[in-house]
Parts: structure tokens; C-alpha cells; sequence
């Protein structure tokens, strides 16, 4: 994939037919990211938001690339006001792997909660898992990355949300539209500086 040492991961990947997944964190917050707008002109835009506000919605989210290198898809399991630990990593594993028929090579970082003994325990009881760390400090490897980019800046952005349970709906149904969007979730691993090569 790169001059890293991930191009042993794709080869690998090709020699088992197994789906490649990509898996990241990250958190949805009440104060949105701001951009640019349009107003009147003279008036300058104001975004009212509750401040200190320290609730979050924690996405575990996955890009799967299957064997055939022709699709993308995207899966995701929100998290309102919680962290991510090892029990949450392992049942999005064990769900992940309910949705994916072939072997699967999971790429992450080097995050504990991945290589905590309990949930390598639980990759290393199941045959058709096997996992690659991305090097350290290299965040621009892992598309998912730009999920979460795009998600912040665009249907996110200059949304301010007063309340947990808007601040969630409104978190899925924005994942969902990318989930639903084939050529966006394509561009995200284009994007990114992997010599991945799609269908």
C-alpha cells in the first residue's frame, strides 16, 4: 500500500481473498466545527451553542474493502456519551464479523483499547480475523480518517445541538448518508496515500 510496510498487509490480503477493514474512533461533539457561510450582507452569522458542554457521541466506525476490490462499505456503531474501551471494541468486532462472509485483515493504530490482551485474546480465538497495526503517528494511512473529516465538515458543520438525543440522530442519519453514497466512500480510500488500487 505504501513504502511503509503496508503493501505486505494488501498481498496478504490477495493470498487469504479476505476483505480488508480499516477501523477507527472518533466523537461527535455539541459544538459543531464552524465554516464559512452566507449571510446578508453587513450581518455576520451567529451560531448560538451550549458551552462546556462535555457530552459526545462516540462513533466506532469500519471501511471494508472485499476481496474483489470493487466496492466500499462503510460501517459504523454510535456510542452516546461513552468512551471506547476494550468490551466495546470486541462487540463491534464480533458484529463487524457477522456482516463480512470472507477472512478478514483488520488495519488500526496503535490505540490500547486494540492491543489490550483482552481483545487480542478475542482476535486470536477467531480464525478468520487477523490484525496489522498501522505504523505510529500516521493518522493519514487509515481512510476512515476522512470519514470522519468529511463528516465534521460538511454535514456537521455550523449545526450547533443542545441535547444528546439530537445530537445522536442527527450523528446516524449523517453516517447513514455516507453509507449509502458509493462513489464518496471510494474517494475517501483514493484519498488517502495507500497504493490500494480499486475495481
Amino acid at each position: 500500500m505504501d513504502q511503509t510496510g503496508l503493501g505486505t498487509h494488501q498481498k496478504k490480503a490477495s493470498r487469504l481473498k479476505a476483505t480488508l477493514v480499516f477501523l477507527d474512533e472518533s466523537a461527535a461533539l455539541m459544538a459543531p466545527l464552524l465554516r464559512r457561510t452566507w449571510n446578508r450582507r453587513g450581518e455576520t452569522p451567529c451560531l448560538t451553542q451550549r458551552t462546556r458542554a462535555h457530552t459526545k457521541v462516540t462513533i466506532i466506525g469500519a471501511l471494508c474493502i472485499p476481496p474483489s476490490r470493487d466496492s466500499v462499505q462503510f460501517y459504523f456503531r454510535l456510542l452516546p456519551n461513552q468512551n471506547t474501551n476494550t468490551d466495546l471494541t470486541i462487540a463491534f468486532l464480533g458484529q463487524l464479523q457477522r456482516h463480512i462472509d470472507s477472512p478478514i485483515v483488520l488495519i488500526w493504530d496503535r490505540l490500547q483499547a486494540h492491543r489490550a490482551g483482552k481483545v487480542q485474546r478475542f482476535i486470536q480465538a477467531r480464525t478468520r480475523i487477523r490484525t496489522e497495526f498501522l505504523p505510529p503517528y500516521a493518522p493519514e494511512l487509515n481512510p476512515v480518517e476522512y470519514v470522519w473529516s468529511y463528516l465534521k465538515t460538511n454535514p456537521l458543520a455550523n449545526r450547533p445541538l443542545f441535547d444528546l438525543g439530537t445530537l445522536t440522530s442527527t450523528t446516524r442519519q449523517s453516517s447513514r448518508s455516507i453509507q449509502r453514497t458509493p462513489q464518496l466512500l471510494r474517494s475517501f480510500v483514493k484519498h488517502s496515500p495507500l497504493f490500494l488500487r480499486l475495481q
